[in-house]
Order: structure tokens, then C-alpha cells, then sequence
């Protein structure tokens, strides 16, 4: 295969994870004394990780104090230990196409802004740690997507060029911080975009699953190899 690893976003592309999300944020809302979101809110608050959410959802007319937001993350934290995982759903073809990928002997590896306590829990309650090689959170390195550097950590981990790296996420974050780094970046339409939709967005393939994925990244390495 041209490509050597490949590198998913989490929330959205794999695991549908907006009812623990709202979950959190209401029992977080309540605990501060903050107006209640709805999920469509929430949902639109995904995508740049924990602390924007929070502040996201505490923003009305005008921004909280730090106080407030510290108080309020600090909160949220405490609360989604609890729900992580509870009501998530997989995607639809994410174990067909993990396993697909993974019988190919690629690299594979979850890459984000998901703070880590969080994210290996969630992937050990779904059974899908051992798919992985390489697991970036949110707080793994300086930076969360859309900047490259989260990707470019995977790369390095992996011992890849990251011209040989294909990332799979479900929003202009992903394929933003992707280009950045130098890979390919394939979107896919469901997930989590902010309220921008994914194919407004440059990618270099849409496809419908984590299966019509592989089979593209397939299509890929025989045009390049012709």
C-alpha cells in the first residue's frame, strides 16, 4: 500500500460520543448555575477540544470571567468521568473498516483534542484499544488540531513520512491540520464540524465509511503506483 499509517480522528469519525458530551455539559451547566444547551448546541460546540466546549457553552452575550471558566471546566471534567462512554455509539462500518485496515499490516493510530484520561478510557470501554499503535490526545503535545503538530507527533511515533500518513476525521480541523503536516486528508460526512459542513472543506476524498475509506486508500496506491 503507498500509504505506511494512518491516523483517525475520534469523536465523530469514530465514536459517536455527542450524548456523553451533552450529558457532561448539562450536569456541568447545573453545578455552576449556567443556562442550560441543548444536544444541537452542544453538538455545534464539538471540535477544538475540552475548554472551548466549555466556554462555548457558557458564552451568551458575552464570554466568561476565568473564574468562571475554570470553575466550570474543572466541573465538567469531574462529571464526564462518569458518562464517558455511557450512551457512545460506533459508527457504522468503523469495526469493518478498523479491521480492514489493520489486516493490511498499516500503522494505525487515534489522533485527537480529546484530553487523554478521557480518550484511552473511552477506547478501552469500547474494545478498541488494541486496534492502535499510537494513541495523540488533546494533551499529548503543545498544540490540538488544526495545527499539524498532534498529527506530526503520530508520524514520528510511527517511524512515517508524513507525506505516507492518510488521516480520516469529519471536520476542517482535521483536514486542515493534516495538510499542514503533509498528508492526505479524507473526510467523512457525519460526526462533528462546528456547524461548518465537511464538504465545504479541501479534503482529498469524501468518503460515506471507514470501509469505502480503505478501499479508496487502495484506488490511491494503484494510481501511484502505475
Amino acid at each position: 500500500m503507498y500509504f505506511e499509517s494512518v491516523t483517525f480522528d475520534l469523536d465523530g469519525t469514530l465514536l459517536d460520543t455527542i450524548a456523553d458530551l451533552a450529558e457532561g455539559c448539562r450536569l456541568m451547566l447545573e453545578e455552576v448555575g449556567a443556562a442550560p444547551r441543548t444536544q444541537a448546541e452542544v453538538h455545534s460546540f464539538v471540535g477544538k477540544g475540552l475548554a472551548v466546549l466549555v466556554e462555548r457553552c457558557l458564552t451568551h452575550e458575552q464570554a466568561p470571567s476565568v473564574e468562571k471558566l475554570h470553575e466550570a471546566i474543572e466541573a465538567f471534567r469531574r462529571h464526564y468521568v462518569t458518562v464517558n462512554g455511557k450512551f457512545t455509539q460506533i459508527y457504522p462500518g468503523v469495526i469493518e473498516g478498523l479491521q480492514a485496515w489493520k489486516a493490511s499490516g498499516i500503522k494505525m493510530g487515534v489522533v485527537t483534542n480529546k484530553p487523554g484520561m478521557f480518550t484511552e478510557a473511552l477506547l478501552d470501554r469500547m474494545g478498541m484499544t488494541d486496534y492502535f499503535d499510537v494513541i495523540v490526545s488533546g494533551d499529548t503535545t503543545a498544540h490540538k488540531k488544526p495545527h499539524p503538530e498532534p498529527i506530526l507527533h503520530a508520524c514520528r511515533l510511527f517511524n512515517v513520512r508524513p507525506d505516507r500518513n492518510l488521516h480520516i476525521g469529519d471536520s476542517s480541523n482535521d483536514i486542515h491540520a493534516a495538510h499542514a503536516a503533509g498528508c492526505l486528508a479524507y473526510a467523512v460526512p457525519y460526526g462533528y464540524n462546528e456547524g461548518v459542513p465537511v464538504d465545504s472543506a479541501d479534503y482529498d476524498a469524501l468518503v460515506s465509511d471507514l470501509v469505502v475509506a480503505y478501499q479508496q486508500a487502495l484506488t490511491y496506491k494503484d494510481l501511484n503506483n502505475k
